[in-house]
């Protein structure tokens, strides 16, 4: 079926006419449409209250047609949602109407009919913002944007330009400012575990003194000034440095292969004033760009301080993960720390909302009931001092539902026991595979 429908190629009269109290109708008919046409897709890509399978009805879902696969014929697999509101829904960042409207686009693309969507878009005709989806991981694209007759073309043609582009990775960097929460064991096992099962997987160490991930892995070595040079010199890539990892299952004759980006010891000499003057905050986002196409998931596992390099590693990522201990209080401040001062300084520098921090996890160790209240003695503590930091410590809570729901990852010695033989645990212990494939479920797959 050819739909010959022309394409907007403009939306600033619709706009100059979009009334300013306009009601939820009028955007959907007046302006939305528009919108949609102006992305690219024609009006057999489009259907208009979409059910999404248990998230509820969303405004709008599009995805391109292919050859034996219309759309709006076979309604499966949308690949952006749209999200309406009326002019009268305040968007702007941070208020009611905007948390709200995220959350519910956010239910949207969860829903089982979208597994397959990318994208999402929430706007009012005032205001317009792009999130991105990877599996079950949803974050901004852009900041919400507040748009006018004389920027909505150029606005939404940034938009288009990054749905036409859509990156194949998802890149998360493992951080806290507190050592000894087991950021390495976690990067490299939710590495190894997303590799056996199918994933196409980068891991970067970036903790040049420790270099921990690096001598925790077979074959895999320190490599002196290699990464120095990929980072500094604008015509080397960062293939150059990537190393594969290769694990043999001799049992089941099966071979798991992730790359990973050695840790560079000269690195570890740069005195700060030495990074700041060869290397910009967006070095690494950077040099990272082709391999955002290749990759499903880029794992950076950052040094445990706010020095130049675990910049580098938090501006690069689109999420941050991050590892805590329940019996550590210094490790659950570090967190909070992170997610109000650190996290925010690189969306400042980076524009477009990212990174954002996932809920924290407690990793290792065992955890009795009295610990626990202990914990959350501590983390009641912290949310009393911002409440903003609810979802961050309980992503379940609600004040319908109670649920103190923080994932647990236990028995660290067996994981950290792993290392001496430099192979991931999760390819040499089947609980601790089992308790890595639940991490990765909590946070990654849908």
């Amino acid at each position: 079926m050819k739909d010959n429908t022309p394409r907007v190629t403009s939306l600033k009269s619709y706009l100059q006419h979009l009334p300013q109290d306009a009601s939820h109708a009028i955007v959907s008919t007046n302006f939305a449409p528009y919108l949609i046409s102006y992305l690219g897709f024609s009006t057999t890509e489009i259907i208009p209250q979409y059910d999404t399978g248990g998230g509820g009805i969303t405004d709008f879902a599009t995805r391109r047609n292919l050859e034996n696969d219309i759309f709006l014929q076979t309604k499966s697999n949308p690949f952006l949602l749209i999200e309406l509101k009326d002019r009268y829904t305040n968007l702007t960042e941070n208020s009611p109407g905007y948390k709200a409207t995220v959350n519910q686009l956010k239910r949207q693309l969860l829903g089982t009919k979208c597994k397959a969507a990318q994208w999402g878009i929430i706007t009012n005709g005032s205001h317009i913002q792009l999130f991105r989806k990877h599996g079950k991981i949803i974050f901004p694209a852009t900041t919400c944007i507040a748009i006018t007759p004389e920027n909505i073309d150029e606005t939404v043609a940034r938009i288009k330009t990054k749905i036409d582009n859509t990156p194949k990775a998802l890149t998360v960097t493992v951080y806290n400012n507190k050592g000894g929460v087991g950021k390495t064991t976690t990067t490299i096992n939710l590495a190894a575990i997303l590799a056996f099962l199918g994933k196409k997987v980068l891991v970067l160490d970036f903790d040049f003194n420790q270099r921990d991930l690096t001598s925790s892995l077979l074959n895999i070595n320190p490599e002196d000034g290699l990464l120095e040079k990929a980072l500094t010199d604008r015509n080397i890539d960062l293939k150059s440095v990537i190393r594969p990892y290769i694990y043999i299952f001799q049992t089941k004759k099966l071979k798991i292969t992730f790359d990973v980006v050695p840790a560079d010891p000269k690195m570890a000499e740069y005195p700060e004033f030495q990074y700041n003057s060869q290397m910009k905050i967006f070095t690494l986002h950077r040099k990272l760009d082709l391999a955002r196409y290749e990759y499903d998931y880029i794992f950076i596992d950052a040094a445990p301080n706010w020095r130049f390099p675990s910049q580098l590693a938090v501006y690069a990522a689109d999420v941050v993960l991050l590892p805590t201990k329940h019996n550590n209080s210094f490790s659950l401040n570090n967190a909070a720390t992170a997610i109000k001062e650190f996290l925010p300084q690189m969306q400042n520098f980076k524009k477009d909302g990212t990174p954002i921090a996932l809920p924290i996890f407690f990793n290792g160790e065992k955890i009795t009931q009295p610990q626990l209240q202990l914990a959350q003695k501590e983390i009641d503590q912290i949310l009393e001092n911002d409440k903003n930091l609810v979802p961050y410590f309980y992503p379940r809570y609600t004040n319908a539902k109670k649920d103190l729901h923080i994932h647990h990852l236990p028995e660290y010695a067996i994981i950290a026991s792993a290392a001496f033989a430099r192979v991931p645990a999760v390819y040499k212990n089947r609980s601790a595979h089992e308790y890595y494939k639940d991490l990765a479920k909590e946070y990654f797959l849908q």
